[in-house]
């Protein structure tokens, strides 16, 4: 999960960075990021299991344990870091496709109302 995250995860979510100026690209960039989502909220899922198995040798106190304890804190933040920042983008960009789409319609109404008032 891990090596995913950072070879492939961050990357991708950079990618999705830059929104485009149009609704059509936008409505693109939504369209793969869902296909990118579902498989990063898997890993997600996947770590976090992973990481709830691991916690059950918290409590075990060994010199060979301990020199994992950080490793696993390690793990445990970008992991965490990692699913905050999915979320963000998929708020941000749900947001901004229906910001997208209301001045998309405001903009059409605003067109019909002007051809109505020339005639």
């Amino acid at each position: 999960v891990s090596s995913w995250i950072k070879n492939v995860g961050r990357r991708r979510l950079r990618e999705t960075c830059n929104l485009d100026d149009s609704l059509e690209m936008l409505l693109q960039t939504q369209k793969q990021f869902r296909e990118f989502d579902l498989v990063a909220s898997e890993y997600c899922r996947r770590g976090q299991e992973a990481l709830k198995k691991m916690d059950r040798w918290e409590d075990f106190s060994s010199v060979d344990v301990d020199s994992y304890r950080g490793k696993l804190q390690s793990h445990r933040d970008e992991l965490e870091e990692f699913c905050t920042q999915l979320d963000e983008h998929r708020h941000r960009i749900c947001e901004t496709v229906r910001l997208y789409e209301f001045f998309d319609k405001v903009r059409g109404g605003s067109c019909c109302t002007q051809e109505a008032v020339k005639t």
